[in-house]
């Protein structure tokens, strides 16, 4: 349940000017645990299926696309406690305040010395820094000073959590939308940590027996950053309906330019609805097939990643149709219409999402 009453424009503004979730919407995520949507209720989390937290990311994102945003990707970086050694998930999840946040990119070098990693290194776009209680980090992974690789050459990249104090977060998140996810880099320097703080997202590491964990991530990243897009999309059509009502008051438009807004309206409107329905019945397809086969046949994956892609190219399009309708109050800084059209068009540009296929 989503309380509209908390998630007001008021406090999205203030979100923006703080660059940071206010402590109202903390509050409340910490209440009803969101930032732990993917881990167990045995570790104290929601322990939700992907369908269900997919809709639950949706309605987020449409509330405010920060809010979404940094929920989904926390929520996303507590997934990997499904791949954690179970003595290091019980010691990071022990805490009900507990927040991930995390950066796909490689940007550390972690030297195994005894039963000790000495990690350096900085990481880009850790959204929701700033809320953390720890963070992930890919290392590639060195042994007495030489770099260990795989049977075809390539070096091993490994995961590890780090602990809020151990980090400095560097003020790097400088974007004209999503300016409240906080997405700012990290780095350590000679930081030494044990090594049960390293994990690797791989089926035969999986240390938990939910079937969330057994869902690919790349298909698990696909779908949870498309319902954010989704949700924008239709928080930010809403806002242009109402531009161009409120433009219709003061310059009555023809008959003719009022029916062309409308036809087009519902053609969009139309279409995401379509393709909405169509990217939740495959993904439930998934879940119900890993539930059943234990597995989801590369064929199915390929049908949620397509569908992914295709959802967000339809809202890219959809929106940039719909923009103009608005008038100057789309380009006006400050106002709601704005933020959420920065917003969208700051997290459209997630490489993962780019391409079509």
């Amino acid at each position: 349940m989503i309380d509209k009453a908390i998630f007001t424009e008021e406090l999205s503004k203030k979100a923006e000017q703080l660059g940071c979730l206010p402590p109202e919407w903390l509050e409340e995520i910490h209440r009803e645990k969101w930032f732990q949507l993917f881990v167990p209720k045995t570790l104290g989390g929601l322990g939700l299926s992907l369908p269900e937290a997919l809709r639950l990311e949706e309605k987020l994102a449409k509330a405010d696309g920060s809010l979404g945003w940094t929920i989904t990707l926390c929520a996303g970086a507590g997934w990997f406690v499904g791949f954690m050694e179970k003595s290091l998930s019980r010691e990071v999840f022990s805490d009900p305040k507990v927040c991930l946040a995390g950066s796909g990119f490689v940007g550390g070098k972690a030297n195994k010395i005894g039963e000790f990693y000495q990690i350096s290194g900085s990481w880009t776009y850790a959204s929701g820094a700033l809320h953390a209680s720890h963070f992930t980090a890919n290392c590639e992974i060195y042994e007495n000073g030489f770099p260990v690789l795989d049977k075809s050459g390539k070096p091993i990249v490994k995961a590890f959590v780090l602990e809020k104090e151990e980090v400095e977060i560097l003020d790097g998140w400088n974007y004209m939308g999503m300016i409240a996810t906080g997405s700012h880099a990290f780095k350590v320097e000679n930081l030494s940590v044990p090594e049960n703080r390293c994990f690797e997202i791989l089926p035969d590491k999986v240390t938990l027996p939910d079937p969330i964990y057994r869902y690919p991530f790349l298909q698990f990243a696909e779908a949870t950053l498309a319902v954010n897009i989704l949700g924008i999309t239709g928080h930010f059509q809403e806002l242009v309906e109402a531009s161009f009502g409120k433009r219709q008051e003061r310059k009555a438009f023809s008959s003719r330019e009022l029916s062309h807004f409308e036809k087009s309206l519902k053609k969009e409107s139309e279409r995401i609805i379509g393709l909405k329905k169509e990217f939740y019945k495959t993904v439930n397809g998934s879940w119900d097939e890993l539930d059943q086969e234990s597995r989801i046949s590369s064929a199915t994956l390929k049908k949620v990643s397509r569908i992914s892609r295709k959802l967000t190219q339809a809202c890219r399009l959809s929106n940039a149709k719909l923009y103009p309708f608005a008038g100057l109050e789309a380009a006006k800084t400050h106002t709601e219409l704005n933020r959420v059209w920065r917003d969208f068009n700051t997290v459209s540009q997630h490489a993962l999402l780019i391409f079509p296929f």
